[in-house]
């Protein structure tokens, strides 16, 4: 399910305000794309249920041409159960992961995010899905990402929690814990077992 055409115009327009920032030298420019901004804003605040100036703050410190950002998620299995972690920030569970640092491979990634989310160490094997974050059922927010999920193979390790994570566990298809669906979205995690149980499924994309 796309998110709300409001939420897809509003990253347009803050978008287009950021990168209008970047290359303009025009102070008259400047201030018309700062008013672009602050309308961006206002949209995504009202729609997320921040106020009006943190959503400034927020974008105002995204600086370069606008892309979007790139989170990854891993999908690990054991005994047809899927690998997932609590987040502390919320509570709810999702797929081990988290935001690609600048200089390294998705892969290494996932494989990263895995051990230091849940303990366990894995290796990625397969891309499986590669999704636009504004075409699922995401709740809205003021970043656009692309999100990639790899199977992995588990190699060692045992459970542990982190600064991020709260506790960590394997469940069934059909015992799924209420999710963190900034995250990760129930539809997501099915179609990874789907993924899991013929492998010679292609990659998914948006």
């Amino acid at each position: 399910m796309d998110s709300p055409p409001w939420l897809r115009r509003a990253l347009r327009l803050a978008a287009l305000s950021q990168n209008g920032l970047t290359f303009t030298k025009d102070t008259f420019e400047r201030d018309r794309w700062e008013e672009v901004r602050r309308l961006a804003a206002e949209m995504l605040a009202e729609g997320t249920g921040t106020s009006p100036d943190q959503m400034v703050a927020r974008l105002a410190a995204e600086t370069g041409y606008a892309t979007p950002k790139v989170d990854v998620r891993a999908a690990v299995f054991r005994d047809n159960q899927v690998l997932l972690v609590q987040e502390r920030s919320d509570g709810g569970w999702t797929l081990p992961g988290g935001w690609c640092d600048v200089g390294e491979a998705p892969g290494v990634a996932a494989a990263r995010e895995v051990e230091e989310e849940s303990g366990y160490r894995v290796r990625t094997t397969k891309l499986l899905a590669v999704y636009d974050k504004l075409r699922h059922e995401h709740p809205p927010e003021s970043l656009h990402a692309y999100k990639l999920f790899f199977r992995c193979d588990l190699l060692g390790g045992a459970a542990r929690s982190s600064d991020e994570t709260t506790a960590v566990g394997f469940f069934a298809e059909d015992a799924l814990p209420p999710l963190s669906l900034a995250r990760v979205t129930e539809r997501q995690i099915r179609r990874m077992f789907e993924h899991a149980r013929d492998p010679s499924l292609p990659t998914d994309y948006d």
